[in-house]
Order: C-alpha cells, then structure tokens, then sequence
C-alpha cells in the first residue's frame, strides 16, 4: 500500500472500503440475522438473571434496577465487541473473498484502508446495537434516567476511539497467522469481556485481575454509562469517565496504525499474502 497522499483525499477514498464491507454483509444476509437473533437470545438470556435472583437468594429484592444494570452491560458490550470484530476482522474477510492480496498489493494508502475499516466497524455496531435494543425494550419495557442519554451517548463515542485503536491491533493477527489468527481475536474479546465489568462490577474480580480491567476503555465506557443512566450525571463522573478514555485513545489509536503497517509489511516479505488457510 502506498503512504503518502492528502488525508482528506484519503479519509473520502476510505468511503469505498465502507461501501465494499456494508456489500458484503448484505450477501451474507441470512448469518447476519442468524448472528443478530443469536445476540438477542444471549442478551436476554443474561437480563432474565435479574428475575431469577430473588429466588435464587431465598429474599423479595426489587429486580428492577439490576435489570438495567445488565441491560446497559449487554448493550454497550454488544455495540463495543461488534465494533471491535468488524475492524478485526476485516483482514479475514479479505482471505476469504481471495482479495488480500490485490488490496494489500493496491496502489493505496494505509491509512485508508483502516479508516474505511474502521467507519464501517462504527456503523456496523450501531446498527446492529439499535436492533437489539429495540427488541430489549419490547421484552424489558426498559426505562432510564433521561437526562443521563447525552452525557451516555458522549462516553459512548470516545470509547468508541478507545476500542478503534485495539481492533486494529487485533487486526493484525490474521495478517501474522494465517490459519488461525481470526480465532485469536475472539481470545482477545473474551479477555475484555473477563476484566471491564460487562456483568458485574469489577471489585468481585480477584486482587491481581482488577489492575488490568483499567487497560480496557470498555471499563471506563460501562462505569460511566451505568452511572449516568442509574444515578444522576455530573462534571466529576463525566471527567473521571472521559479522561481516562481519551488517554487510552490517544495511545492506542497511533499504535495500532503503527502495529498493522509493520505486519502488513511483515507478510508481504514473509509470503503471508498468498496463503488462504
């Protein structure tokens, strides 16, 4: 790929990778509703754990409030993971579609590529997040705090930043191990899934586990979305939400561009481009 051309040229060229991958899902329409009905069932299926908590305790506790809290886990973490795969796998979509090779080979600026990539990951997780919600309100009849939407849709779109920057890096794996490197990326979302406190909040998890779920935005996304969605939205919950994120992203966002030019040009020296297992 090529690596220097006017960003704004580059970032209107990135259009066309959206418009390829956004072509791609609807051929493969029938495992994208295979996958979303799945994600509904197992979204659902973790709310229902708030229901069945007053018996399981032997005590009358009002699940109503933790119905939320495991409806905002089960949304945020379905839009952050959709987001996340699409941009990891874009690679793989290329081995499968026997294109890598062209695309990688193509007269085109890096940079283009992952943006495209990564515009459609956003996009890809929000609509696929907006139908699962919809189908949650008609199960849960879901209520929160409106005047928490704003602040939460903030924090929602640096997060959003935060995960750009380790799918990109995740990315990289099929470019690395070509038969395998797909599946490691579900490695990676199960770790994140573990340590940022999708379902739980993260002081059950042990001593030397906690320090790593402040690596992950998705800690950062849900603490913040649960507290101003649950309670009431203020400066301190907003900054102490927000900072940490934009560090993240201001980190992890260069370093995943660089990562993925290395193994780009990692596999094009190594023949990874011609292997399609």
């Amino acid at each position: 790929m090529a690596v220097n051309a006017p960003v704004w040229r580059e970032i209107k060229a990135s259009y066309a990778f959206v418009e390829r991958n956004t072509n791609l899902s609807k051929r493969y329409w029938g495992w994208e509703l295979t996958f979303l009905l799945y994600t509904v069932a197992q979204s659902a299926s973790v709310i229902y754990i708030a229901y069945a908590t007053p018996g399981a305790v032997g005590k009358h506790i009002d699940p109503h409030p933790f119905v939320l809290y495991l409806a905002i886990g089960a949304l945020t973490w379905s839009y952050m993971a959709n987001m996340f795969m699409a941009i990891a796998e874009s690679v793989q979509w290329e081995r499968w579609e026997g294109t890598i090779e062209y695309t990688m080979m193509a007269p085109i600026n890096v940079f283009t590529y992952i943006v495209g990539s990564c515009l459609f990951g956003v996009l890809y997780g929000l609509v696929r997040t907006s139908l699962v919600l919809v189908a949650l309100i008609f199960l849960f009849h879901l209520e929160a705090n409106p005047a928490g939407l704003l602040p939460a849709l903030a924090i929602v779109t640096l997060g959003s930043v935060s995960f750009i920057g380790l799918g990109i890096m995740a990315a990289t794996l099929p470019l690395l191990f070509t038969e395998k490197g797909a599946q490691m990326t579900y490695v990676i979302e199960a770790c994140l899934l573990l340590i940022s406190g999708v379902y739980f909040p993260i002081s059950v998890l042990p001593s030397w586990m906690q320090p790593l779920s402040h690596l992950s935005p998705a800690t950062y996304v849900l603490s913040g979305i649960r507290d101003v969605l649950l309670k009431h939205p203020t400066s301190t919950i907003m900054v102490h939400t927000l900072v940490p994120l934009a560090v993240i992203g201001i980190l992890t966002v260069p370093l995943g561009f660089w990562v993925f030019s290395w193994a780009e040009h990692y596999a094009k020296r190594t023949g990874r481009l011609k292997r399609t297992g």
